[in-house]
């Protein structure tokens, strides 16, 4: 008997795949959220408070009102009822502000919205927005950058619910630091970070009777859909968010923020469709940024560099009213094996909106400040930092007492050193020289949590041949319509470009907010599960339909692969493509449906889920005009099975470059006098450009974590771009002596 034969096909998983979205990009053919332009619409714009802290007196709107094309100048009178929103469970109805826009006289930042100009054009709606005059009761803003905690209970309220302040402790850290033989005790600083998305925040609102649909620049468009539920007093299924295509958001676009709920409103009196979409100026303003943390790091080891105590005491920034928390600990307790530790947190109140997660929230500047502090502790006992973090490289994870689901960051250290030559270094400051430049070398590892969100997605397979899938998730870039494609050509053979993707819109089946880097990990099970449900109906087609090849053969002798349904004893070759059997039976599709449960924050895990990782970093020094480049950086990521190498690669290099930006050049500044954020524009607040940029070398290690999904893919939007800033600071002082510790590294500060 001849062996079944099988048609051979090539897994699209692990495979380079180019986007399936990309030609609609590149043809200006994808619909981002400004783009939609609906029958009747008029536009909002914003008018901004002048002062950051104080109070509205008068509000004067007459001449405004009376421009041409103006249809109205919206005010805390005549806004209408915005209701406030309350947190759900898991992430249901987070909002970062959560003061509905207007609610009182009372102005806590600078920018803050205090009415609204709707005109029949934005050019009118500007110029009437310009007209509106505020008369203000002023008080001296707080935008201190000296950071020192408020006063607040022991469990203290934050935008996830309540957290204690004493965020991780085992053993004696006071006692152990006090006895260690060797210290490092310093306070490292972050600043203000604001997210500058080519894409702006954008809402165009429209109402018909009862029902609200907001297309949105939206990472949440089911968290959205919650909370303007709750806000306009509307049955959840009454509200409709669609976010098609997003210009990345780098969480900023996470949560709602208030224009959102003035488009809403504002269209809900005018009876038409309302487009706000908000200035460059107001991204610094009232959308959320990265908030200024203030970190001391205090580290007792042994003279051969084992750690005995590891203290991480943080504070961060928040808005007058809010309660965000910046979980700088969130690496703290896991990344390194120490006996005694103790991590806490403490918050400090400015008048500044609110901040708001950005990209890898907590553990970016949190692991700065512990990088930086290995770093100066590997100087400090003249041992090589690669060897350092070696010698404390945990067993499990001692936070928890779990083992691990996979972690493999000795052989990131492993690869990454020798990718870059490590073992050329040596370690004297300014010892090393390259074509008249002075070299540095530096070095960090990363982290970042791994784990899913819920999911569904439903799956079709079609009497033409082709394929749908579709998930209510959002793609912000990174790629997720590709993904999507693959895990369905993976299940049911059918070719990328024969695979419909359909995604971000609050009437397909409830999809993962895009953020934590949880989108992939959380849609694999989801969507395989859809396939193979909809291949189990194919099945059943195949023995029920008259005239079928397969007619009244029991489904359990069937398979399914290559798009083709066949006798598991004859192989694929003799298979029947599904169009066929479709067709014959009548049928224009069968589906399928499928979900995956949440094992983010589940109270009791049996592992610790992470992904890991290292920079290796290059700097040259040119001291006679005082010239600092980042000339070369080697990256290793552990981050499970790679789903698709291109765009991960792409993902790590664009993460990486975030990195050049946050330890050279980004920050946000106030103006003391009136709380504005004074380099408000791409022109005086810096990032990282091509010619900055190195040749960045990527490298992903290839062990899949299997308790995470069935193909162990985790994501990796995030974490390329943690560690980044330390390895370049400890590369600034191999080459300068200079040891910086607040952000970012000035030329001023290295001219001594």
């Amino acid at each position: 008997m001849q062996p079944a034969q099988e048609i051979p096909r090539t897994s699209p998983i692990g495979r380079r795949t180019p986007r399936v979205d990309g030609p609609l990009k590149v043809s200006g053919k994808a619909q981002y959220t400004s783009d939609f332009h609906l029958p009747g619409q008029i536009y909002a714009v914003p008018v901004e408070a002048t002062i950051a802290s104080g109070r509205v007196i008068t509000l004067d709107s007459a001449a405004a009102e009376k421009m041409p094309g103006v249809r109205a100048i919206f005010h805390r009178e005549n806004i209408g009822s915005i209701f406030r929103s309350v947190m759900g469970p898991g992430f249901e109805g987070i909002i970062d502000e959560r003061r509905p826009p207007f609610e009182d006289d009372v102005v806590r930042y600078y920018g803050q919205y205090i009415a609204l100009a709707v005109a029949d054009t934005f050019e009118a709606a500007k110029a009437a927005a310009d007209a509106v005059r505020a008369t203000y009761a002023k008080d001296t803003p707080n935008v201190d950058t000296h950071l020192e905690a408020d006063d607040e209970p022991e469990v203290v309220a934050t935008q996830f619910g309540p957290r204690e302040r004493l965020q991780s402790q085992r053993g004696d850290a006071e006692g152990a630091f006090a006895n260690a033989p060797v210290k490092i005790d310093q306070t490292y600083v972050t600043p203000v970070e604001t997210h500058n998305p080519i894409e702006l925040h954008a809402t165009t609102a429209i109402w018909d009777g009862s029902r609200l649909t907001l297309y949105e620049a939206s990472q949440g468009v089911f968290n959205l859909q919650g909370i303007l539920a709750q806000m306009f007093g509307l049955p959840r299924e009454n509200v409709r968010v669609i976010t098609k295509f997003l210009g990345s958001g780098f969480g900023g676009k996470l949560w709602p923020w208030t224009h959102c709920a003035l488009a809403a409103a504002a269209a809900r009196q005018l009876g038409k469709p309302v487009k706000l979409v908000v200035s460059r100026k107001m991204m610094f303003q009232t959308v959320g940024h990265r908030p200024r943390t203030q970190q001391r790091v205090r580290l007792g080891a042994t003279a051969d560099g084992k750690l005995v105590s590891l203290h991480h005491d943080y504070i961060n920034h928040k808005a007058i009213l809010d309660h965000y928390h910046e979980d700088c600990g969130e690496a703290t307790a896991f990344q390194y094996s120490v006996a005694n530790l103790r991590v806490t947190f403490g918050r400090a109140r400015r008048n500044v909106g609110s901040p708001t997660p950005m990209r890898g929230p907590g553990s970016v500047p949190g692991l700065y400040a512990t990088e930086s502090a290995m770093n100066e502790l590997a100087d400090q006992l003249t041992i090589d930092p690669v060897r350092l973090r070696v010698i404390n490289e945990p067993n499990i994870d001692e936070s928890l007492g779990l083992p691990f689901s996979s972690r493999h960051l000795l052989e990131c250290f492993e690869l990454g050193a020798e990718k870059f030559g490590w073992s050329k270094r040596t370690p004297e400051v300014g010892s090393m020289k390259r074509d008249g430049l002075t070299l540095g070398w530096g070095m960090a590892g990363c982290s970042w949590g791994a784990g899913r969100f819920p999911a569904e997605a439903s799956v079709q397979l079609r009497d033409d041949g082709t394929a749908r899938v579709a998930c209510g998730t959002q793609d912000i870039g990174t790629g997720t319509y590709t993904i999507l494609a693959q895990l369905t050509a993976q299940k049911t053979g059918v070719p990328l470009d024969k695979i419909e993707v359909v995604l971000g819109d609050t009437s397909l089946p409830a999809g993962p907010l895009s953020g934590g880097s949880l989108v992939t990990e959380s849609v694999v099970p989801a969507v395989f599960a859809a396939a193979d449900n909809a291949i189990a109906s194919m099945l059943t087609v195949a023995t029920t339909t008259p005239g079928s090849p397969f007619e009244k053969r029991p489904a359990t002798d069937l398979a399914f692969d290559a798009g083709r349904v066949f006798a598991k004893a004859d192989g694929s070759a003799k298979g029947v493509p599904f169009a066929d059997l479709l067709r014959r039976a009548n049928l224009r599709v069968v589906s399928g449906s499928g979900t995956s449960g949440a094992t983010f924050g589940n109270p009791q895990p049996k592992f610790s889920t992470h992904s890991f990782g290292c920079h290796f970093v290059e700097v040259t020094w040119q001291p006679e005009i005082a010239r600092l480049r980042v000339s070369r950086i080697v990256t290793v990521i552990d981050a499970g099975r790679i789903l698709n190498p291109l765009a991960g690669r792409n993902q790590i290099e664009g993460a990486v470059v975030m990195g050049i930006g946050m330890a050279l050049f980004e920050h946000t500044s106030y103006d003391p006098q009136n709380g504005a954020p004074i380099n408000s524009n791409l022109a005086d607040y810096v990032v990282a450009v091509n010619a900055d940029v190195p040749p960045i070398d990527v490298h992903f290690l290839d062990f899949p974590d299997q308790q995470i999904n069935e193909l162990g893919a985790r994501g990796i939007g995030e974490i390329g771009l943690a560690g980044v800033a330390p390895a370049i600071t400890a590369a600034v002082h191999h080459a300068t002596g200079v040891r910086v510790r607040e952000l970012p590294i000035k030329i001023e500060s290295l001219l001594v």
